[in-house]
């Protein structure tokens, strides 16, 4: 499963980006790896640098390893740099989008929304995180889960991301909804990551 059971907070500390907002005040707190040697741990080979990289963005996708390496794949076929088609590639995912948009507050609750049936693309339900949307895609809660706690909390603007919404989205909140008006440019994905790095790391 992509979702690990490990706390939030930890694997925050672990990978140097705090992962929801909940765990923001502890990474705060405490930036360094989590356990008796954190603070001393240092990245010394490239291997290792490599490596952090390329979990610190699954963690921010929640993805598992082999959906990575299938978004590298298709990322390495398209012109371009690949690191940067690579992001684009999992931002396009229905989960990730869904996140961005506010109806959901953490990348595991979009995830679950979608799992659990509630978001539409274009009048069909559809379950499937991976789900990549395309431009002109319009995405919304259905109807039978608006009422829900939940997207009420959403409709408000309580899982808002802070700052701007990415200009790639057209998002009408009040309906719990959003369309993808083109693909996203790399420099507009507020994701952490030196992707050159991935790339680096499984051309190797």
């Amino acid at each position: 499963m992509a979702n690990q059971s490990r706390p939030k907070v930890k694997k925050s500390r672990a990978l140097g980006i705090a992962l929801t907002p909940k765990a923001v005040k502890y990474f705060e707190a405490r930036p360094y790896p989590p356990g008796e040697h954190g603070r001393g741990r240092k990245q010394n080979s490239d291997y290792k640098v490599r490596l952090l990289e390329k979990q610190r963005l699954r963690a921010q996708y929640d993805v598992s390893e082999r959906q990575l390496v299938r978004a590298y794949e298709r990322a390495a076929k398209t012109q371009g740099k690949t690191g940067e088609a690579l992001v684009i590639e999992l931002e396009r995912r229905l989960d990730a989008l869904v996140l961005r948009s506010g109806i959901a507050r953490t990348i595991y609750q979009a995830r679950q929304m979608v799992v659990h049936g509630h978001i539409e693309v274009n009048g069909h339900k559809v379950d499937k995180p991976s789900f990549r949307v395309k431009p002109d895609d319009v995405v919304m809660v259905r109807e039978r889960s608006r009422e829900k706690t939940l997207f009420s909390i959403a409709r408000e603007g309580g899982f808002a991301p802070e700052g701007e919404t990415p200009r790639y989205l057209q998002v009408n909140l009040k309906a719990l909804a959003f369309r993808l008006d083109r693909e996203p440019n790399r420099k507009e994905i507020p994701v952490i990551c030196d992707e050159q790095l991935v790339v680096e790391y499984y051309a190797r």
